[in-house]
């Protein structure tokens, strides 16, 4: 046992930890994309129906003054240069959580999003210059590179469950270089000059706000302060400050909450609750919060607010074209609108193509996309829509009727990209099931979360040995929610290819009891009883003494004297400690913590969301025994 459990700390540290994989985040950008809808539909109808009015309002003044200093733009360009910033904040902070937590954890997988969206900004970028060759329209060239993340994945949502997970996390993954990349264009190509003055300061103070999150101070009007400091100089600098936002984001590190740091939040917890005073309330809000990694507490702040409230209001300042019949014949003849239109609609599904084709063909498979063909080819449909970057670029490339072709383009672009997008998908629902799966999945081969993997001589296993789905569940008998679990997990055993494995995860500091209640299990199974001594416990979670355990291995007909005699001594503490140093390596916190095929689930563990997710698992498998064949 000892030399097993050694052998699972001959891993990096990176791939000891994942926080969730993004749901949180796609939830949001999904939900959020209706919002961004509406705002472009009311922008439309604003600037047609009082377009003096529409441009009146953004173009109002708005003054910020401090002593001598002060910053004058109008409300749009507040908008573009400001509340922007922090749209970059979040894109950045998820480009790092992934760095840290998410699938790029494995440096390898790295590349093909790097290829892929760099690939994906190149090729429309060259269709638009040729479209452009020889016109001096040709300098905006980087209004056709970027993805809009929000109204993709937000499009995407909407058909359903015909679009794999992985197809969602592959575009974000994506679209996160994308946008990094196109910040990076914005800065060196769209800024007209540089003062390296105001640069060597904002240099320096972020470089005082590095030193302050690797010194831990958690003080926010300091982050704060430095923040705005940054920004300032940046845009006295002449650099777009939106940069601010993306070097303070990819600054936050991403990790999960330490058993140990959570078991001291405990133990405040309980001393409030004990005495209700005012200062421990602080003192525990202070520890739930601090438990959380920089990166986890600012996409809390900052995300619903950038996809909510700050994206959509740039698309109301900025969406807004007046659309007549003769703006109309004339745009749709002009190489700005058709370089957008066409740079999008075909650049971008060629360009994630040709990619996956040829780093998975140079890597011999060993780099491949983590989806079928058909759903490649649907996010590279999809990627062709262009919106918050393509306006973000098209206001500092263009101005007046040349803009309005431009986001003219970058629109038409987003109606036709969805359009294909979903005549990709409904045409892959036509194919066999297992053809169909093959299109969707391909041969995916996942990182696996789960650490060590299942063992049949050691795990304990209901249902078939061999069965090709596993469900593993990191639980505590004393813990109600794993109660609850519980007919579920009998629920999902009712299919024939599944097994069940339980490992122990005691959560001592909340449930007293629960760690002799895993050792009295082990004390069964030594008597080869332990399902039996396990669905006893969860049926009788609030009697778990000493006492209570010895009834049970009696009721069970054990050798009750070996099991007390087991019991007295801890014979199988060890055996429960090694389960929870898997859970520790595994990024299992909390129970219950489900697995399945060595993959965290997040979210609901209810009947349904475990089903489906039993059922991805499944195309997974049929997806990759065809690719095989």
């Amino acid at each position: 046992m000892a030399d097993q459990s050694t052998s699972w700390r001959d891993r990096t540290s990176w791939s000891r930890e994942r926080t969730a994989p993004l749901r949180a985040f796609l939830r949001t950008e999904s939900g959020s994309a209706g919002v961004l809808v509406a705002a472009v539909a009311a922008a439309l109808v604003w600037a047609n129906v009082d377009p003096h009015g529409y441009e009146s309002v953004w173009q109002a003044t708005f003054s910020i003054r401090l002593g001598d200093l002060q910053v004058t733009h109008d409300v749009r360009t507040w908008i573009n240069n400001g509340l922007m910033t922090l749209f970059f904040l979040v894109v950045g902070l998820e480009a790092r959580r992934e760095l840290d937590l998410g699938d790029l954890r494995e440096r390898r997988r790295f590349v093909l999003p790097l290829v892929a969206g760099l690939a994906g900004m190149a090729i429309p970028a060259l269709i638009y210059l040729a479209v452009n060759a020889g016109h001096a329209s040709a300098h905006g060239w980087g209004v056709a590179m970027s993805t809009d993340t929000a109204l993709a994945l937000g499009l995407l949502a909407l058909l359903g469950r015909e679009v794999p997970d992985r197809a969602r996390v592959f575009l974000l993954t994506i679209a996160i270089v994308d946008d990094l990349a196109a910040l990076v264009v914005i800065a060196v190509v769209y800024t007209d000059s540089v003062d390296l003055r105001d640069l060597g300061i904002a240099l320096a103070v972020f470089a005082l706000l590095l030193a302050a999150a690797l010194r831990r101070i958690r003080r926010r009007w300091i982050y704060v302060g430095l923040g705005l400091a940054m920004w300032a100089a940046l845009q006295a600098s002449g650099v777009d400050p939106v940069v601010t936002g993306l070097a303070i984001g990819l600054s936050a590190p991403a990790y999960s909450p330490a058993r140990e740091r959570l078991e001291e939040v405990t133990v405040l917890v309980k001393t409030f609750r004990e005495q209700p005073t005012s200062e421990l309330a602080r003192s525990a809000t202070a520890g739930i919060t601090s438990s959380l990694s920089p990166n986890e507490r600012l996409q809390t702040s900052f995300h619903p607010w950038t996809s909510y409230v700050i994206v959509p209001l740039f698309a109301l300042a900025n969406a807004g074209i007046h659309l007549d019949g003769s703006f109309l014949r004339t745009a749709y003849t002009a190489p700005i609108t058709l370089g957008v239109l066409v740079a999008y609609v075909v650049g971008k599904p060629v360009a994630l193509m040709l990619t996956a084709g040829l780093v998975t063909r140079l890597s011999r498979g060993r780099i491949r996309p983590p989806i079928g063909g058909a759903a490649v080819l649907g996010s590279g449909t999809i990627a062709g829509i262009g919106f918050t970057v393509a306006l973000l670029i098209a206001d500092r490339a263009f101005s007046g009727v040349e803009l309005a072709e431009a986001k003219l383009g970058a629109l038409s672009a987003a109606v036709v990209a969805s359009l294909l997008t979903w005549i990709v998908y409904r045409l892959t629902a036509l194919l066999s099931p297992a053809r169909r799966a093959r299109a969707l999945q391909g041969d995916v081969r996942l990182i696996q979360d789960l650490i060590p993997a299942v063992d049949p001589e050691r795990d304990h296993i209901r249902g078939p040995i061999d069965a090709p789905l596993t469900v593993i569940e990191f639980g505590d008998f004393e813990c109600p929610y794993c109660g609850q679990a519980e007919p579920v997990a009998r629920d999902l055993l009712e299919d024939a290819d599944l097994r069940f494995v339980w490992r122990h995860l005691p959560l001592t500091d909340v449930h007293p009891a629960a760690q002799l209640a895993a050792e009295a299990s082990e004390a069964a199974a030594a008597q080869g009883r332990f399902w039996e001594m396990h669905d006893l416990l969860l049926a009788h979670q609030d009697d778990l003494s000493a006492a209570d355990l010895v009834g049970y291995a009696a009721e069970l007909g054990l050798d009750v004297e070996r099991f007390h005699d087991d019991l007295k001594r801890h014979v199988h503490e060890t055996r429960v400690a090694q389960d929870v140093e898997s859970a520790d390596l595994s990024g299992a916190t909390g129970t219950p913590t489900f697995f399945v095929n060595g993959q965290r689930h997040y979210g609901a563990y209810d009947l349904e969301s475990l089903k489906a997710a039993v059922a991805e698992a499944a195309a997974l498998l049929r997806g990759s025994a065809g690719g095989s064949r």
